[in-house]
């Protein structure tokens, strides 16, 4: 990753190039973005606005044939990029993040016949199990956000590979301080916990919507565990565990939980190095 890094930075022609031959490529055309948000994130949105405009022509032939995805990905990283760059704030750019997510739903939701054959597979599994009961229309709410989720998780992710790029050639071990020192202060705490619940009693916000406002705290809480293990000099092999035991939906809800205890109590800053 650091030689494509090296090679888009050389010039605006290899930005160019490598835009467009990574749009060709399925799933590797989610590299695409993180050129762009590379190039926004060094130079700013004068010189990444002509990097995005040829990353649009591949990206746009797969949205004619029906896969919108990667376009909303390249609009969505480049946004939080320019955001990150004029705000320096990782707070308030995983805050915008939530944007991403919705927008993926409500395309969706649009386009609700991308996910029909999931959930007639879905809906087969339910009633094998006894569960013909449920509300497939619950069940295709939840599915949506889940997936909106998802895809707001992942464009956090390649923000913060572009981020660590920026910093593998600029700035040596920056994105590693950032990242450790990550946390979600009490304002923005208390406002994301209002909006859960809020989705949870179901005012205003749908309920499936939980899921968006708890993926800040989730990276909140991954930057606590990262920046404790720094701090205590861990062995790698902790963190591997770690992300072993994120599989499980409860390690993700104590997460979660760590993260919002922190924006009070600031573990990093009470806990010292060993000697």
């Amino acid at each position: 990753m650091r030689g494509l890094a090296e090679f888009v930075m050389t010039g605006r022609k290899q930005a160019m190039i490598a835009v467009v031959l990574l749009g060709l490529v399925p799933l590797v055309n989610l590299l695409s973005p993180v050129v762009v948000g590379l190039v926004m994130l060094r130079k700013g949105l004068n010189e990444a606005s002509v990097i995005l405009a040829f990353a649009l022509l591949p990206l746009a032939a797969w949205a004619m044939i029906g896969d919108f995805v990667p376009i909303i990905l390249l609009f969505g990283i480049s946004g939080l990029a320019l955001l990150l760059r004029e705000s320096e704030s990782w707070e308030f750019t995983l805050l915008a993040a939530v944007g991403v997510g919705i927008a993926i739903e409500i395309y969706l939701r649009l386009q609700p016949a991308l996910l029909d054959v999931l959930i007639q597979q879905l809906e087969v599994y339910l009633q094998n199990n006894g569960l013909q009961e449920m509300q497939m229309e619950e069940v295709r709410s939840v599915l949506i956000s889940a997936i909106g989720a998802v895809y707001m998780f992942l464009s956090i992710a390649l923000l913060m590979l572009a981020r660590y790029l920026q910093a593998s050639l600029y700035n040596p071990g920056g994105f590693q301080q950032e990242f450790h020192l990550l946390r979600i202060e009490q304002k923005v705490a208390f406002l994301l916990i209002a909006l859960m619940l809020l989705a949870s009693f179901e005012i205003v916000i749908p309920e499936s919507w939980v899921l968006y406002f708890a993926v800040p705290l989730l990276f909140a809480g991954i930057g606590l565990v990262h920046g404790l293990a720094k701090q205590q000099n861990l062995s790698s092999m902790w963190l591997i565990a770690f992300y072993a035991l994120l599989m499980l939906p409860v390690a993700i809800q104590l997460v979660v939980l760590a993260a919002l205890v922190d924006s009070w109590y600031d573990f990093r800053s009470r806990r010292k190095k060993p000697d």
